[in-house]
């Protein structure tokens, strides 16, 4: 038989490759925690057609498929999941970088006995499991737990705006955890990441190499200081673009 049909299946150089768009995922191309809506992925595959794409989250990669689809570090050119410390260019991975090599055994457990002990002292109508999430690259807290129902998470981002837990949380790490050179970046609803000092979605610029690009925009909801977009937002290699629905993401590129 013929290779044909594999050929036909590489992806078409876009229309205008030298002008990326990243996109956040949570609050930007879904609902938080939510899947993506096919109208939506329909609009991202068209518009890529047209510009570079690249998606860049916080979670890890099978979360991303959960809210994306199977297969989406293949979908377009550019996918960073956990900030860009897990990349991939074109489906092909092209680096790992994980937090437990950088920060040492030691310091790991210092931050996890810390966050433990901190956590069973807030007083909050609800708490469920799964309060501290490792990824490879960061530590995700939640002081409900993820394993929170999307009921139960909504009722909690109220309080959470109300008395400010994740606000002052990280402010008592910043302090305890000086030495540890950390960022601490309040995402979604219910948790925040720990990371190295660097490791924030800016990582990801490091595979776009400046002379392939005319410009780089970011979309993402979180842009604020403190928030998870709020670096690369504000980074002097990005146009920076703050959303505030999946919808308002499409209206937004269609401008």
């Amino acid at each position: 038989m013929s290779d044909e049909p594999e050929n036909k299946k590489q992806k078409m150089a876009p229309a205008n490759p030298r002008i990326i768009a990243l996109f956040d995922v949570d609050g930007t191309l879904t609902i938080p925690r939510g899947e993506v809506t096919p109208d939506m992925m329909a609009f991202m595959k068209s518009l890529s057609e047209k510009i570079t794409v690249g998606i860049v989250g916080g979670s890890d990669l099978p979360k991303q498929e959960e809210q994306l689809g199977e297969g989406i570090a293949s979908v377009f050119p550019y996918n960073f999941s956990q900030n860009g410390l897990v990349a991939y260019k074109d489906g092909e991975l092209q680096d790992v970088q994980t937090i437990s090599k950088f920060l040492g055994e030691d310091n790991i457990k210092k931050i996890v006995n810390w966050t433990l002990k901190y956590l069973a002292d807030i007083d909050i109508p609800v708490k469920r499991g799964t309060f501290i999430e490792f990824r490879s690259g960061m530590m995700n807290i939640s002081p409900i737990g993820r394993n929170c129902s999307r009921e139960e998470r909504n009722d909690y981002e109220k309080i959470d705006l109300e008395r400010n837990i994740r606000k002052d949380m990280v402010a008592a790490m910043k302090k305890e955890f000086a030495d540890l050179n950390l960022t601490f970046s309040i995402g979604g609803q219910i948790s925040f990441d720990v990371f190295p000092a660097g490791w924030d979605k800016t990582y990801c610029l490091k595979y776009l190499n400046e002379g392939d690009f005319d410009e780089i925009h970011f979309f993402g909801d979180k842009t604020f200081e403190g928030g998870n977009d709020y670096e690369i937002f504000t980074s002097e290699r990005t146009i920076g673009h703050t959303v505030t629905s999946p919808e308002d993401t499409k209206e937004q590129c269609t401008k």
